[in-house]
């Protein structure tokens, strides 16, 4: 584990240009891969420090420096008018950040009425269309864990080779071989050629990102956050994260608010192809990643019993519809 110890946080803030002193810290919970901790200043600042795993452990090949990620997601969401986490310091060994207020909306999810759910959807689709709106130069992950490329199809054609060769680097068990996927993705490449603007595409949009501020019933999104997943990509991946084994149909509010913010939300022949590529790209994973980190077996059956069936379907459309 990643201990923070207060000699350490002390050369960080102090790195960083921090002058207040530190009133304490405590760890946050939430995460499965980097360590997260709050930070309490003497000022009455609050700063969140997030520090990577120690070197040498097993991890997937885009999932390589995934700070450098989240740090180029929050510069550049930092623009658009979504509420994110403000940078402060991003090194090899740490990203420390603002704090964002809130509450994770999934631990709130219990208690929030259809009314404000559908209401808080419309909200967090105008603000992806915002995210949307940002561009970049080059395609793919900004860390170059994989690199980056010029064209869409070459970015993403290198993140999904990158997952197979981690399966098999793993020994991960996969409902269909890795060539086969191979097989059945190559005549739908060609519709990524489509793609032709690098987007900032957060690509882990699910309620534990999304922080929620106010009372019940009148609740509203405060922040952002964890957006180490992001890439530059095609828009459309977003929506594969935001209805993960679903259709962007199935959150007609969520659309609407993307709509209201100047999103597109035509799903053509090519868009649906698009999007199953993304789907078996997220879905090889999420089936791959619970070897490195060695996830209890009640889990791994969940994990193969969902994204496996999911995996399965969506090469079945591909090969229908390429």
């Amino acid at each position: 584990m990643s201990a923070l110890t207060a000699s350490r946080l002390a050369v960080i803030l102090e790195a960083a240009g921090v002058r207040a002193g530190v009133d304490g810290y405590e760890a946050l919970g939430g995460g499965t891969y980097n360590f997260l901790y709050r930070v309490r200043l003497d000022d009455g600042g609050r700063l969140v420090l997030k520090l990577p795993p120690e070197d040498g452990m097993p991890r997937l090949t885009y999932e390589g420096e995934l700070l450098v990620n989240e740090g180029e997601f929050y510069r550049a969401a930092g623009g658009s008018g979504v509420p994110v986490p403000e940078v402060v310091r991003l090194a090899a060994d740490s990203l420390l950040m603002t704090e964002v207020p809130g509450e994770p909306w999934s631990a709130l999810a219990n208690g929030i009425g259809d009314v404000e759910q559908e209401r808080l959807r419309r909200e967090l689709g105008s603000y992806v269309a915002e995210l949307h709106t940002v561009t970049g130069t080059r395609f793919g992950y900004p860390s170059e864990a994989v690199p980056t490329a010029g064209s869409w199809r070459e970015a993403f054609m290198a993140m999904l080779e990158a997952v197979l060769a981690d399966a098999e680097r793993f020994g991960a068990k996969l409902p269909v071989s890795g060539e086969r996927v191979r097989e059945l993705v190559r005549d739908a490449v060609p519709a990524l050629d489509e793609v032709t603007v690098p987007a900032l595409v957060h690509f882990d949009l699910w309620q534990g990102n999304v922080l929620l501020t106010g009372d019940a019933g009148e609740r509203r999104i405060g922040g952002v956050i964890d957006g180490e997943r992001m890439f530059w990509g095609d828009p459309l991946a977003e929506f594969v994260s935001l209805n993960l084994f679903g259709e962007p149909e199935d959150d007609p509010a969520l659309l609407a608010g993307y709509r209201a913010g100047g999103g597109a939300t035509g799903f053509d022949r090519s868009a649906r192809l698009r999007m199953a590529l993304y789907r078996c790209y997220l879905y090889l994973i999420m089936l791959v990643e619970g070897v490195p980190r060695a996830d209890p077996p009640a889990r791994t059956a969940v994990t193969r019993r969902t994204a496996g069936t999911a995996l399965i379907l969506a090469l079945g459309l591909i090969s229908t519809t390429a």
